[in-house]
């Protein structure tokens, strides 16, 4: 019966370890949040485009390959769009 309760303390001290430690990353990242909102407001106080400067964030996570092919499609869309509808030129 010792074993299974020195077995029960060693994996319950694991478990708290564990959970302290995920504990302290959560608080981590809501400190990095924080901080990263006051960039933000920051940037928005000197008058640049806070939305603006998320979509280069998200460009610039994207590998090289990815990026292409979306500046691709967005060129090949626009382009569509701009043309004449051939049913519309008909009538």
């Amino acid at each position: 019966m010792t074993d299974l309760t020195d077995t029960a303390a060693v994996a319950g001290d694991r478990i708290r370890s564990i959970v302290e430690r995920v504990e302290r990353l959560e608080e981590e990242i809501k400190d990095l949040m924080e901080a990263k909102k006051e960039v933000f407001a920051e940037a928005k106080g000197e008058g640049l485009d806070v939305k603006v400067l998320r979509e280069i964030l998200k460009i610039r996570k994207q590998d090289k390959d990815a990026r292409d092919e979306q500046e691709t499609l967005l060129e090949v869309y626009l382009r569509a769009m701009d043309a004449p509808a051939p049913l519309a030129a008909a009538a």
